[in-house]
Formats: C-alpha cells, sequence, structure tokens
C-alpha cells in the first residue's frame, strides 16, 4: 500500500484530500503544521507528500527544497498561490507538480497515480528484478532503495543510504572521507567533509546492535572508513 503524507493547515482541505486517497486504497497521513510535516517526511518512509505553500510556522518552498535534498521521491504542491512565478519557483525548487486551489479532488488522485507510476518506471521499481546487497541480517534493496535489518525497514535519508550503499557494495575496502564525499556528493560540490562524520554516525545509531562498538562500518583513524563482512 502506498503512503501518503499531506503536509496542510487547512483541516478541512486536509480532510478532503485524505478522503479520496484512501477510497483509491492510499494509507495517508496529516500533518498541519510545516515544522511537524517536514520532521515527518524525514523520519519516515513515503511515496508522496502533498504540500501546501502557507503554513504557518514554516515556508512551504523552503520546506520543498529541504525535503528534495534528502528524499526522492514526488512531491507535489497545493497551494491558492496560483501566479505563474510561484509555479516555476516551486518547480524549480524540485516539485514535480504544482497544483492551484480550488481543484478538483477526483484530479487530484488522478495526479497522485500517474507521478507514482512514473517515478516507479524511472526508478525500476515495477517489473524489474531488485538488486540487492546481503550481509548477515542486513539486506540493502539497491532497486527500491529500502534497507531492512532482521527483516525491519529502517528508514534513511537519501544521502545516509548513499553512503551505506557505497560503502556495503565495497566491503573491506578502506575509504578515506574525502572518497566517499567525492562519490557520494559529486568532485564538484563544495562543502565539508566532516559531514561524512555525522551521517556515518546517523547510519550506526540506525544499522548498529551497539554503535559505540559498531560491527558493520568501523573506523580506521587516520584512513577513513571500512565495511567489514
Amino acid at each position: 500500500m502506498k503512503r501518503i503524507l499531506i503536509i496542510e493547515d487547512q483541516q478541512s482541505i486536509a480532510e478532503l484530500e485524505r478522503d479520496y486517497l484512501e477510497i483509491d486504497g492510499f494509507q495517508v497521513d496529516i500533518k498541519n503544521n510545516g515544522r511537524e510535516g517536514f520532521n515527518q517526511a524525514l523520519e519516515h518512509n513515503y511515496d508522496l507528500i502533498l504540500l501546501d505553500l502557507m503554513l504557518p510556522d514554516m515556508d512551504g518552498f523552503d520546506i520543498c527544497k529541504k525535503i528534495r535534498k534528502e528524499k526522492n521521491i514526488p512531491i507535489l504542491i497545493i497551494s491558492a498561490k496560483g501566479e505563474d512565478i510561484d509555479k516555476i519557483r516551486g518547480l524549480g525548487l524540485g516539485a514535480d507538480d504544482y497544483i492551484s486551489k480550488p481543484f478538483s479532488p477526483s484530479e487530484l488522485v488522478a495526479r497522485v497515480k500517474a507521478h507514482l507510476s512514473r517515478f516507479e518506471q524511472l526508478t525500476g521499481q515495477h517489473g524489474a528484478a531488485s538488486k540487492e546487497v546481503c550481509i548477515k541480517d542486513l539486506i540493502i534493496n539497491q532497486t527500491a532503495r529500502q534497507v531492512y535489518l532482521g527483516g525491519n525497514k529502517i528508514s534513511l535519508t537519501t544521502k545516509e543510504f548513499d553512503i551505506l550503499n557505497f560503502l556495503a557494495s565495497n566491503p573491506n575496502i578502506v575509504f578515506s572521507k574525502e572518497t566517499i564525499y567525492d562519490r557520494i556528493w559529486g568532485n564538484d560540490s563544495y562543502g565539508d567533509i566532516t559531514t561524512i562524520a555525522v551521517h556515518i554516525k546517523k547510519i550506526r545509531d540506525k544499522i548498529e546492535k551497539d554503535p559505540q562498538s559498531p560491527h558493520y562500518i568501523e573506523t580506521l583513524w587516520g584512513s577513513g572508513y571500512r565495511f567489514n563482512v
């Protein structure tokens, strides 16, 4: 069952969207303020997000931009801001579609289905053999970009998944922070490589029984990190 998150401060509109989506078999969660919706989007695995722009505590454009940096899922903006400049800005920040209020609930459902279908085709999640890395009780599904530990699904951000997948796909090889940064962010990116340590810590917190004494991702001081098998 596909999971959808609605970030919308008007409860009546959020419930209307939810009711029509649930009729079509979707599982729907609602958050009525921006910060809660943003945190919910990052902490859980959703297949699609419906995002309002005019939220009381956090700008919808900012939410779209930040979610897009961490999640590779369809984002549909639904807003009373119907000017072309708003649509251009929203799409430019990473939204996949822009629907102006008032809208037809049936059209909304149709667009949601279309975007989910397109996303599955682009990512190879539908009708293709899954590529997996299996190491003991850790399973990394490279096709669906999902991670399971002991049969339980682990929620990772986009960069966390990319780092884990890179290291696990090259087991027993030591990679420096600089190498990992170049492989994940790209050679043309300018940033602080200390972010690698932050991401590694978060990954360990999610996949290691004892993050202080990690089994999978080992630190080799002065050299980098190695994924042990």
